[in-house]
C-alpha cells in the first residue's frame, strides 16, 4: 500500500503597484506595538487602512492585532506575527506555520493542516533570506519540493527539493538533519519576486513505516531554530499548532539600483543628511545605511545622527573629544602613547627613568656588540681552523684533481639532514644520503678520531682511490678536507654487501653462474688494482664484507683502508691492519703486505662462497681446516659445499674451484697464483659454465 502526501505553502511577497506619489516625511502615526517597535518606512494601520508607512509600497504595512505586529494577509490566513524589525540589516522576521499532512494505519489519509496559500499581499518587498533560512522536510520516504508559480496561477516551476527516507524505527537520530527522516537544504537567493511559492511532499511508503511515522512535516525556518527531534515523525509538530521564525530580507524595491533611484528624487528613500544607498543583495532595489559615525534611521529626515565615539570607555586612551562622525584622541600633557587610539596614555619618564633607561640600552647594546665580535671572531678562527686542516690533509695537491670533488664541511651537514646510518667498521661509520645539488646517493664514510698515523693513512687513501676508475671498484666521488680526518664520499651500492647475502637475514638464493659472476668480477677489480692501475694498489683487507654488490649483483670492492699503507711503495708496516679471519699468514708474521696477500683472502672469500659458511678466527678457522684436511687427504669436499651446489652435475667445476682455492691459500706465497690469472681462470669457468 501507498500514500501519498501533498503539503503547499505559498508566500507571495513584495510586487510593484502604481500609487499616488505620496511624501517620505514621518507624520504623527503610531510606530509601537506591545512594546515592538516598528520603525519607518514600516508603519502601523489603523481600521481605515490608513498609516505611517511608505507610501506606494503596501508591503511596508503592519498591522496592530492583540498587542503584536502582524502583516495582513490575502489567503489561508488573515495575518501571521512579525518582530525584530531592523533597518540597519534590513531584515525583518515573521512566523510561518508547520505544514502538515498524517496517515492512519490502513495508509489513508486522516487529517492535515488547514490551510493551503499563505499570501503576504501582491507587492514584492520581501525575498526569503538565503542566508538565515533552511528548507525542511520531515517523515519517511518522502519528498518535498520548493516550488515557483506564477502570479496568475498560469504555470509552475520546480526549484529545489529535498528527500527523507526510513528504513525502520531505528533509522533516525536526534540531531542529524542529512536525509534520514529529516532532510535540510539551503534557500537559493532571489525567491519571491513578482511569483507565488509552494511546498508540495509526495509520500509513498509501506503501511508500516505509518506506526513510527505516521506524518510528514514541511516548513521555512530561521537558521539555528530548530534541531530535528525523532519523536517529531510521530506528530509532534502538530499536536499543539506551531509556528516557525523565517527571516526575510526587505529593500525599497521601486528603483533596480540606487543610481536609478538617485534620478527620481521625489520618491528617494535615503532622505537623512550622512546617509548612503546600497544596492540590494538579494533582488533588486536598494536599503540605505546611515554614513560611518552617525546611527539612527536613514528613511527619516533627520533620522541619522552622530555617534558620540566617546561614550566608549575603549575607543580612547587619552582625552576624547567628540566630533561631527567622528571623534579626536588626545594624550594630556605629561602623558604619552604611541597611539592613544588604540594604547593608553602613559606618564612621561622622569629624568632619573630615562637616565636608567639610557644605562640600560648602553648595556644593552655593548653585550650585543660584544656578542656580534665574538661571534665574527670565532667564525673567523672557524675559517682558519678549515683552512688550515685542508692544507694539511693535501687540499692544495687535491684540488688539482679533476675527478673527486672537495666537499665543504657544511656541504656535509646538508647530505647528514637526508642521511641514514648503514653500519661502523674498523676506520669508521657510514651514512647513506643525497648530495642536496644533484639528488645524487652517496654513503659517507666518517672516520672515528685516531692518531695521526691514521690521518695520513686516510689521506692516502684518497690519493689512491682518486686514481682508480673501474666498473668493480666503488667509485670515489669525493671528500671533505675541513676536518681533523677527512671524510670521504662514495657513490651508494644499494644491495649491500656480499657477506649479507650469504650470512647476514636477507639470504639470497645464488645459482653457481651468479656465484661464478660475482667471483670473477671481483678478481677483474684485484687484478686492476695489483697489475693494470698506473701505480700498483694492494688491498689489504679483502673480504665477502668489502665486496657490494649492485641491483643486478655486480659486485665492486669498497674499503681501502689497508692500501693506504703501501701507496708509496712502502710494504713493510709495523701496525698490522685488518681481519684476521681472511688475513695472510706470513703478512701476520712479517708485516710484509704483498699482492700474494690480497690473494691469499681471496682464496678464503671463494671458500666462503660455495660453502656459504662464514670464515671466523674465533674458532681457529675451522672452514679453512676442514676444506685444507679433505683436500690434502684426497677426501671429497663435497659435504662442505653449499647444499644449493650439491646438485649440481657437474664435479668437474666444483673440482676446479678447489684447487684454486687450494693454490690461494697456500703458505707457500710463491705457489700461490697471480690475481689476473685467478680473474682469467674464473672467467673460463664462467663460460664454461654458461655455455652448457
Amino acid at each position: 500500500m501507498s500514500k501519498t502526501v501533498e503539503l503547499v505553502l505559498l508566500i507571495a511577497l513584495a510586487g510593484i503597484v502604481t500609487a499616488d506619489a505620496a511624501s517620505n516625511n514621518v507624520t504623527d502615526g503610531p510606530h509601537s506595538c506591545g512594546g515592538v517597535e516598528v520603525p519607518y518606512p514600516f508603519g502601523i494601520v489603523d481600521d481605515t487602512g490608513n498609516g505611517n508607512f511608505r507610501h506606494g509600497e503596501e508591503g511596508f504595512r503592519v498591522a496592530c492585532e492583540a498587542g503584536k505586529p502582524v502583516f495582513p494577509l490575502i489567503g489561508d490566513r488573515k495575518s501571521v506575527p512579525m518582530g525584530n524589525f531592523s533597518i540597519k540589516t534590513s531584515e525583518v522576521t515573521v512566523w510561518l506555520p508547520v505544514r502538515w499532512q498524517c496517515y492512519n494505519p490502513s495508509g489513508n489519509l486522516n487529517g492535515s493542516s488547514d490551510y493551503w496559500n499563505i499570501n503576504f499581499n501582491n507587492k514584492r518587498v520581501y525575498r526569503l533570506s538565503s542566508t538565515h533560512n533552511s528548507f525542511f522536510i520531515l517523515g519517511c520516504n518522502t519528498l518535498g519540493y520548493l516550488w515557483s508559480m506564477l502570479a496568475d496561477d498560469s504555470a509552475y516551476n520546480q526549484l529545489i527539493g529535498c528527500t527523507g527516507y526510513c528504513r525502520n524505527n531505528q533509522s533516525a537520530v536526534d540531531g542529524v538533519c542529512h536525509g534520514v527522516g529529516c532532510c535540510e537544504t539551503s534557500i537559493p537567493r532571489g525567491l519571491i519576486d513578482n511569483k507565488l511559492y509552494f511546498i508540495r511532499i509526495f509520500d509513498d511508503v509501506n503501511v508500516s513505516s505509518i506506526s513510527f511515522s505516521p506524518c510528514d512535516y514541511a516548513f521555512v525556518v530561521q537558521k539555528g531554530y530548530y534541531t530535528f527531534q525523532t519523536a517529531d515523525l510521530n506528530m509532534n509538530l502538530h499536536q499543539a499548532p506551531r509556528s516557525m521564525p523565517v527571516r526575510l530580507d526587505w529593500a525599497i524595491r521601486d528603483s533596480p539600483t540606487c543610481e536609478e533611484a538617485m534620478k527620481n528624487k521625489g520618491n528617494y528613500a535615503c532622505i537623512s543628511s550622512n546617509s548612503n544607498c546600497l544596492n540590494s543583495t538579494n533582488g533588486p532595489g536598494y536599503i540605505c545605511n546611515c554614513s560611518g559615525g552617525y546611527q539612527g534611521n536613514p528613511y527619516t529626515e533627520y533620522g541619522c545622527t552622530d555617534i558620540n565615539e566617546c561614550d566608549d570607555p575603549d575607543a580612547c586612551g587619552g582625552t576624547c573629544e567628540n566630533t561631527q562622525g567622528s571623534y579626536k584622541c588626545r594624550c594630556d600633557k605629561g602623558t604619552h602613547s604611541v597611539n592613544p587610539y588604540t594604547t593608553p596614555c602613559v606618564p612621561n619618564l622622569t629624568r632619573k627613568q630615562k637616565i636608567a633607561i639610557g644605562a640600560s640600552v648602553v648595556v644593552v647594546v655593548s653585550v650585543f656588540i660584544i656578542i656580534v665580535i665574538a661571534f665574527f671572531w670565532i667564525l673567523a678562527k672557524e675559517k682558519r681552523k678549515m683552512k688550515k686542516l685542508f692544507q694539511k690533509n693535501g687540499g692544495p695537491t687535491l684540488e688539482k684533481l679533476n675527478n673527486i670533488k672537495l666537499f665543504t664541511k657544511e656541504d656535509i651537514k646538508k647530505i647528514r639532514k637526508t642521511s641514514t646510518y648503514i653500519g661502523k667498521g674498523a676506520f669508521g661509520s657510514v651514512y647513506s644520503g643525497r648530495i642536496e645539488d644533484s639528488n645524487q646517493a652517496v654513503a659517507v664514510k666518517e672516520p672515528i678520531n685516531g692518531t695521526s698515523a691514521d690521518k695520513g693513512q686516510f689521506v692516502n687513501e684518497i690519493i689512491i682511490q682518486s686514481r682508480v676508475i673501474h666498473r668493480n671498484i666503488v667509485k670515489l666521488v669525493g671528500c671533505c678536507l675541513e676536518v681533523d680526518i677527512p671524510i670521504l664520499v662514495y657513490e651508494f651500492i644499494r644491495n649491500g654487501s656480499l657477506d649479507d647475502i650469504l650470512h647476514g637475514g636477507r639470504k639470497v638464493p645464488l645459482s653457481m653462474g651468479l656465484r661464478l659472476k660475482i667471483a670473477a668480477e671481483s678478481a677483474e677489480g684485484l687484478a686492476y688494482m695489483h697489475s693494470k692501475a698506473n701505480t700498483t694498489i694492494l688491498h689489504g683487507d679483502v673480504k665477502p664484507a668489502n665486496i657490494l654488490l649492485t641491483d643486478d649483483f655486480v659486485p665492486k670492492i669498497s674499503d681501502f683502508g689497508i692500501s693506504r699503507l703501501i701507496a708509496t711503495d712502502l710494504q713493510h708496516t709495523a701496525h698490522v691492519i685488518g681481519d684476521m679471519s681472511y688475513m695472510d699468514p706470513v703478512y701476520f708474521q712479517t708485516g710484509l703486505l704483498t699482492k700474494k696477500s690480497d690473494v691469499y683472502s681471496f682464496g678464503v672469500l671463494l671458500l666462503e662462497l660455495i660453502t656459504r659458511n662464514k670464515a671466523s678466527h674465533s674458532d681457529n678457522n675451522s672452514l679453512l681446516r676442514n676444506f685444507l684436511d679433505a683436500y690434502t687427504k684426497h677426501k671429497s669436499v663435497t659435504e662442505l659445499v653449499d647444499k644449493e651446489l650439491v646438485e649440481l652435475d657437474d664435479p668437474e667445476l666444483i673440482q676446479s674451484l678447489t684447487v684454486m682455492i687450494n693454490q690461494c691459500v697456500n703458505l707457500d706465497v710463491n705457489q700461490r697464483p697471480e690475481m689476473t690469472d685467478v680473474e682469467e681462470r674464473l672467467h673460463e669457468m664462467l663460460r664454461r659454465y654458461d655455455s652448457k
